[in-house]
């Protein structure tokens, strides 16, 4: 166990000195952005930084500040100070990867009041100063020896982060025409209006005419100048939407308030829906805290216990996906609960009959691997720990799950414990299906938008 210690009032001598070392990172100016509030764009906005002054981003200044009150209240004197005054001259930026040295030295001691007055000198690694000043400060007169605190593990995460790209890609495609299937609340209202008002979407709104106005003006949104069609429920708004497709007068169909069951049978009935050749599935694309990329999980709200064909092709909308994107080759991770083939697990069995699939042709613009054990899916560390030799393992970008189950469970997971975003759409029919959760907010009915959009543009592009 390490302690903390202080030297009280009357063990410190002039001339007695402590210090602290410390490299900035980009942790600590995030970290001090995020407890202060100071966002000023020096330190917290790259091109901005780049054309000031100093011409990169820079440590707030009082960032320096603060390892100067760390040192008198850890180390000299320590526990028991008290900080009266400091007095502090700032004489160069401190940058990126810059390393400061720290140092007080006490220079008059007051012994009537117990005081003492510390210069102060933060040094870069040239030797330069950076900061120079002098603090006064009420020593302890009580010997202090404890614990040495172990402090949290901070993760910063900014919420969307790995969805602006995609959101940014959407920027220079022409929006598509969208059928949205009574949009009779106020989330679901906003999500379209919210993805028309950044061009993604020309939206048509199908619902009870009555019921849409409602939430239209409990959002307090105009809905001027966007076409509305009444019918007289939900069910009814599914067919018509449908139908608007099959006309040719829709692009993709957007998911409002009603069951996801209620829409999709809509959408697969035999006669008048939208039904491929291809299996049709649901897609998740994740913005997870801590992992670089966007995560995309199939099938996770579609297909309840996809055999090995309807598997394949789950893995090939995803991948269809990816691509659209813009991942050229995507890492597909099928998932097991266990990272070798073992008979009594039937998806074990699956997953390495895909990966054989993939190598014949059956499967084609993707690297597969499986079965892969979750950790080893997403973790570098834990697959190296198992010895697993593979391209996939521990950057996958799409992870293929053994059922809806255990989709569900993981997507639900990441968000509600892992903080995840999710956004999502249903793939194989003749267009995407914007097909989002009532929980979802703005965001992920936004992301989900820009997938469809970036979806048929690529389509669009390669056909």
């Amino acid at each position: 166990m390490q302690y903390i210690e202080n030297k009280t009032f009357d063990e410190i001598s002039i001339g007695d000195s402590a210090q602290l070392v410390r490299t900035l990172r980009q942790q600590d100016i995030e970290l001090f952005a995020v407890m202060s509030g100071d966002v000023n764009p020096a330190h917290v906005d790259v091109d901005y930084a780049k054309a000031d002054i100093f011409h990169e981003v820079i440590a707030h200044g009082m960032w320096g500040g603060a390892l100067i009150s760390a040192v008198l209240g850890t180390e000299l004197p320590g526990p028991g100070t008290i900080y009266l005054n400091q007095s502090l001259s700032f004489r160069r930026p401190v940058g990126l990867g810059d390393t400061v040295t720290v140092t007080v030295t006490a220079k008059e001691k007051q012994h009537e009041k117990k005081r003492v007055i510390f210069s102060c000198d933060c040094l870069n690694e040239e030797g330069e100063q950076v900061i120079v000043g002098e603090a006064e400060v009420i020593a302890p007169t009580v010997k202090v020896r404890r614990p040495r605190v172990t402090l949290p593990e901070v993760h910063l995460h900014e919420r969307g982060a790995s969805y602006q790209k995609l959101l940014d890609a959407c920027a220079r495609l022409e929006p598509i025409r969208v059928a949205v299937v009574h949009p009779c609340d106020t989330v679901s209202l906003t999500g379209a209006l919210e993805a028309m008002s950044h061009g993604m979407m020309i939206p048509v709104l199908i619902g009870p005419r009555d019921k849409i106005d409602a939430a239209a003006l409990e959002a307090e949104v105009s809905l001027e100048g966007i076409e509305r069609i009444d019918v007289p429920h939900s069910h009814a708004a599914a067919e018509r939407a449908v139908a608007l497709v099959r006309e040719g007068k829709a692009q993709s169909i957007m998911k409002g308030k009603l069951h996801t069951d209620e829409l999709m049978n809509a959408i697969v009935d035999k006669d008048k829906g939208l039904r491929t050749e291809r299996r049709m599935s649901h897609v998740y694309a994740m913005d997870v805290p801590h992992y670089p990329k966007p995560l995309m999980i199939t099938d996770a709200a579609i297909n309840i216990y996809p055999g090995l064909l309807d598997k394949r092709d789950i893995i090939q909308n995803a991948i269809d996906m990816a691509h659209a994107l813009g991942l050229t080759l995507p890492k597909v991770a099928i998932l097991s609960a266990v990272e070798t083939v073992t008979p009594a697990i039937t998806s074990t069995i699956d997953a390495a009959a895909l990966c054989m699939m993939a190598n014949r042709g059956q499967i084609t613009g993707g690297v597969l691997d499986g079965p892969l054990a979750f950790d080893n899916a997403i973790s570098r560390t834990a697959a190296d720990a198992k010895g697993i030799v593979s391209a996939v393992a521990g950057d996958a970008d799409i992870l293929v799950t053994p059922d809806l189950e255990a989709g569900n469970m993981i997507a639900k997971q990441l968000i509600y414990l892992a903080g995840a975003d999710a956004a999502g759409i249903v793939l194989g029919a003749r267009v995407p299906i914007i097909l989002t959760s009532r929980a979802d907010g703005v965001l992920s009915r936004l992301v989900s938008c820009a997938m469809a959009q970036l979806f048929i543009n690529h389509k669009q592009a390669v056909s």
